[in-house]
């Protein structure tokens, strides 16, 4: 006698339904908007390419656009600039504003201050930066941990909050007006710190173990085996520090009064009232173009630095 079969789906009464089989995480992944299987296709992938160049050529339009109206306003008259300000073609080209800018908004002296100010403040940064670094990560005292949490909450403070404490910091010390006042409160950074921090925590243990057995101290071991090895990371945090004290605006203006020793940022603001359009323009240009030349010349240190920095040495 035949076993009953259900109508519904034409399974035998009583017989054991299959497994239901698990979508494995593999063909979870699959799941995007275009599979894998379609861009197997000539015509979908040419599709696919096409809009990614087209994104690609947005975004570049977008983030070059300012550094090229830029050039064309500090190659143009003043008038050219005020007829059409969005113009990216300008009625004339006039390289001698770039000269007039350099001798008569005097940008050579403001870009001397602007390179005493960075070079100095990228120092005592270096300075600061490598030896908290060296104690929290190598030398590990006994309030380590509660220095490594005081250096992280000071990530939460606004910077705005402590400029009033330290504009009358710098007045009791009085060096107000002085290179001091500029480089040492841009020396102190708790992200670099912390940065670098992460990145001697990857150095091998028995390099300093070798080291502690042959009698060497730990200045020697900071100079001979900490400061070789961290020269990519330092070298990160070296060329952003110089272009964040580059652009710095607001505390070179409080902390920097004389107007002789004002860097490019505070000068080119305060001359933007009494100078001419196109020669303002070209004094922007000079000051923008420093530090793109400098990011191109060490981007390759900039990049290695960067990616060895989530790396395990050893």
């Amino acid at each position: 006698m035949s076993a009953p079969v259900n109508g519904t789906t034409g399974r035998a009464a009583g017989a054991a339904r299959p497994p239901r089989r698990r979508r494995g995480a593999g063909e979870a992944e699959e799941r995007t908007l275009i599979s894998a299987n379609d861009l197997r296709h000539p015509g979908t992938r040419a599709s696919v390419l096409s809009w990614k160049a087209l994104f690609l050529a947005i975004l570049v339009l977008v983030g070059l656009y300012p550094l090229f109206w830029l050039v064309v306003a500090a190659t143009s008259t003043s008038q050219d600039t005020l007829r059409d300000p969005l113009g990216l073609w300008g009625q004339g080209f006039h390289p001698g504003n770039l000269v007039d800018a350099w001798n008569k908004v005097q940008i050579n002296l403001y870009t001397a201050n602007t390179f005493i100010i960075a070079i100095g403040t990228t120092f005592f940064m270096l300075l600061v930066t490598l030896t908290a670094a060296y104690v929290l990560a190598i030398l590990r005292p006994r309030y380590a941990a509660f220095l490594d949490a005081a250096i992280m909450a000071t990530l939460f403070i606004p910077g705005i909050i402590s400029l009033v404490p330290l504009y009358l910091t710098i007045i009791d010390l009085e060096i107000i007006d002085t290179w001091w006042a500029v480089w040492l409160p841009g020396a102190v950074s708790a992200f670099n710190v912390l940065i670098v921090k992460q990145y001697l925590q990857t150095i091998p243990a028995e390099l300093f173990e070798a080291a502690k057995i042959d009698g060497t101290g730990p200045i020697r071991v900071l100079w001979h085996i900490v400061l070789p090895l961290a020269r990519p990371i330092m070298g990160v945090v070296a060329l952003l520090t110089f272009i964040a004290s580059w652009r710095d605006f607001l505390w070179p203006l409080l902390a920097l009064p004389s107007p002789a020793k004002r860097p490019l940022s505070v000068a080119l603001s305060l001359a933007e009232r009494s100078t001419d359009l196109s020669l303002a323009m070209a004094a922007m240009l000079i000051a923008t173009i420093i530090p793109i030349v400098l990011f191109l010349v060490f981007q390759r240190q900039f990049l290695s630095g960067v990616s060895a920095t989530g790396s395990v040495k050893g």
